[in-house]
């Protein structure tokens, strides 16, 4: 039995999914979004993943990501950084802020529930929806209903598997190190602050700035020998000692958390073993945590005190399946600067591709803003992908993966939907 009908259905919750769902409600379209978690906000949210990366100020599609940061200020969990960055979110609050956005636009949100069939009609699609309470034996529990559209904002193209015909790039043999983040609390902001400008002059590496009379702040090092990292003395000793290990220094990036006031975000550990099983690699990932918080208390001033507070729910994925679709994106296209149609993100946000070795990751500048087309989004008609499984070459997702131009991905699907209904 069909329960409901919807404009549109957008799988996954996350970065892209939300401003898809958002933008399509907005619009005046019936929109569902599924979401698998007890939460919205996908890397921002299960992995921590802050602050986003800043992109070109001519970035478009961009009302929902403007909204998000308006919401969140309002309840202390968003600031612009120094260097115009405004996406330094607060995880935790973001979940408030996504909720009370879907819900002022009306958009049907189930948590804890997930696509089960997908059977294609004429103009659309039948669904079957399940929860986490569905089994075999409660098929009352499932959830029937239709749409003329789906949007597959998976991050892993979940949805389009299920659905015959959809063909994928075969690039897979290339792949990038995935991260478990954390959060240590319980920090002397001032104290680890003045100490961290006087040990590193490298204002390109570690800044700091104080907004509303709060310090926020950020450095890096990599164990690549292509950069002078003055934290480098540090990480040798400490591996010297055993508290961490050489596979542990392989990357390690700190922000501040906004609203946080004691808090740092980890942009670690870096897993680099891309063959290591998913359950293995939450155990090792933690395993690291541990350590590298003991080098922090150790060698950080104003740690002494520091405790690890949050560990991402789900690991951060840099690279995933992607689809095959309308076009297939080329680092040619991106690094041209070539110009579409119909692009539905703006960015000059660089190829950044992690690599398990020394030396070997890459952060290549691009000298031209470049466009994404919606065609790199459209699989067929009423079918559509978002987010890092886009149709994009290897490099080419690997500039297009951040938080911004997955917002920008989804807010461009929702309005080519609108205007199509």
């Amino acid at each position: 039995m069909i329960t409901n009908k919807y404009d549109v259905i957008v799988v996954g919750g996350g970065t892209s999914g939300c401003a898809c769902a958002y933008t399509a409600a907005k619009l005046g379209l019936d929109t569902l979004l599924i979401e698998k978690n007890s939460y919205l906000g996908g890397t921002i949210t299960s992995s921590l993943v802050v602050p986003a990366m800043k992109t070109s100020d001519n970035a478009i599609n961009t009302n929902f990501f403007n909204i998000l940061c308006n919401e969140l200020k309002n309840i202390g969990g968003c600031i612009t950084y120094s260097d115009g960055n405004a996406g330094w979110f607060n995880p935790e609050l973001t979940k408030i802020a996504l909720d009370k956005m879907m819900k002022d636009v009306g958009v049907n949100i189930l948590f804890e529930s997930y696509i089960d069939k997908i059977e294609e009609k004429l103009l659309g699609y039948i669904v079957t929806i399940g929860n986490d309470n569905t089994n075999e034996h409660n098929n009352e529990l499932l959830l029937y209903t239709e749409t003329n559209n789906i949007v597959d904002a998976t991050g892993d193209a979940k949805i389009l598997k299920k659905i015959n015909g959809i063909e994928f790039l075969n690039d897979n043999d290339f792949s990038q190190p995935i991260n478990l983040r954390f959060i240590m609390s319980g920090v002397n902001y001032k104290k680890f602050s003045q100490w961290l400008l006087n040990y590193d002059k490298n204002r390109d590496i570690t800044s700091a700035t104080d907004i509303d009379g709060k310090i926020y702040l950020s450095t890096a090092y990599t164990w690549d020998s292509c950069v002078d990292w003055a934290l480098k003395p540090l990480f040798v000793d400490a591996i010297r000692k055993g508290i961490i290990t050489e596979e542990d220094s392989n990357y390690f990036q700190i922000f501040s958390v906004a609203g946080a006031p004691d808090s740092i975000a980890f942009n670690c550990p870096r897993i680099i073993d891309t063959t290591l099983p998913r359950t293995d690699a939450y155990i090792k990932g933690r395993e690291s945590i541990l350590r590298l918080s003991q080098f922090c208390k150790e060698y950080f001033k104003g740690f002494e005190n520091a405790y690890i507070s949050s560990i991402a729910n789900v690991l951060g994925v840099r690279v995933s399946n992607r689809v095959k679709g309308k076009y297939i994106y080329t680092k040619d296209d991106l690094v041209s600067g070539k110009k579409f149609a119909h692009p539905v993100v703006i960015s000059n946000y660089p190829i950044d591709v992690h690599s398990d070795k020394k030396n070997s990751s890459k952060l290549q500048k691009v000298y031209k803003e470049y466009q994404l087309p919606i065609e790199s989004l459209i699989v067929k008609d009423n079918l559509f992908v978002v987010g890092r499984c886009l149709s994009a070459e290897f490099e080419a997702q690997a500039a297009l993966r951040i938080i911004p131009s997955c917002f920008s991905m989804g807010e461009g699907v929702a309005k080519y939907i609108a205007k199509t209904i």
